[in-house]
């Protein structure tokens, strides 16, 4: 014997409103099996309920309700395999997107738990080990901005020819990168080929000490000095490491490279 849903069940089953439900049935992409002639009442089946959840997962990967509707009439496989390999695309997209969102949002309530522990910032220098880095250099943008920052991977991924694109991953790091008077933003590579932009920070020591917008300037011309006197060294270049201090808020580590390590 069939079992019948009434529309409130149904949409608690599925995980959707009663309003969305009855839109379905508007546009023709889901109707309820049976309609009471005389309460107007719909119920869906089994098989409706099956309908529903396909639409529900292919509207998490952001098809449209027309893209949903022609994959649940089309005849033709290959049609149905382009797009459901398209809709794969658009659900590691957003998965991308989010796992970026995330880490910036966990970043932001780091800060703010250190903060509210009193943790003292980093304003007086510390000496660190840090292994090589390949980093790419964006050849426009210079320092780090609203409009930039928030997704900057995709910035870099526009340097990249559409070959080469795939063959790049990126740390959810940015910084600025100062050499002969020139600053140039970079993203640090976790998988990379050799290109025009890759830099190699070296494998070694350096003096790294915390400063801001304000007082980058002043950090570093301060941080060149203690190098040049204690390590006799003239750094060859600088480097700003961005750390997200709030959802929109930032500050940075600048790195003094001292000597290389073995």
């Amino acid at each position: 014997m069939d079992k019948f849903f009434t529309i409130s069940q149904t949409a608690e089953i599925v995980g959707m409103t009663t309003e969305t439900l009855r839109h379905y049935d508007r546009i023709g992409l889901v109707k309820p099996c049976k309609t009471d002639e005389w309460t107007k009442y719909r119920y869906y089946s089994q098989g409706e309920i099956v309908r529903l959840n396909t639409i529900r997962a292919l509207r998490v990967m952001d098809l449209s309700l027309d893209e949903i509707k022609n994959v649940l009439e089309y005849d033709d496989l290959s049609k149905i395999i382009d797009l459901l390999k398209h809709a794969e695309q658009s659900a590691d997209n957003k998965i991308t997107e989010l796992n970026f969102a995330k880490t910036k949002i966990i970043n932001a309530r780091t800060f703010y738990e250190n903060k509210s522990a009193g943790k003292n910032e980093n304003v007086g220098g510390v000496i660190k080990i840090l292994p090589e880095r390949a980093i790419l250099l964006s050849e426009e943008l210079q320092a780090p901005s609203l409009e930039n920052l928030w997704d900057y991977h995709r910035n870099f991924y526009k340097l990249l020819n559409a070959e080469d694109r795939e063959k790049f991953t990126f740390e959810d790091l940015a910084g600025i990168y100062e050499e002969n008077g020139r600053a140039n933003l970079f993203a640090v590579c976790t998988r990379h080929i050799d290109i025009k932009g890759i830099k190699y920070l070296p494998k070694g020591k350096y003096l790294c000490v915390d400063c801001t917008d304000d007082t980058r300037k002043s950090v570093t011309a301060e941080a060149i000095e203690t190098v040049k006197r204690e390590y006799g060294r003239s750094p060859d270049f600088v480097v700003h490491l961005i750390v997200l201090t709030g959802i929109l808020q930032w500050k940075y580590q600048t790195q003094i490279f001292i000597e290389h390590a073995g």
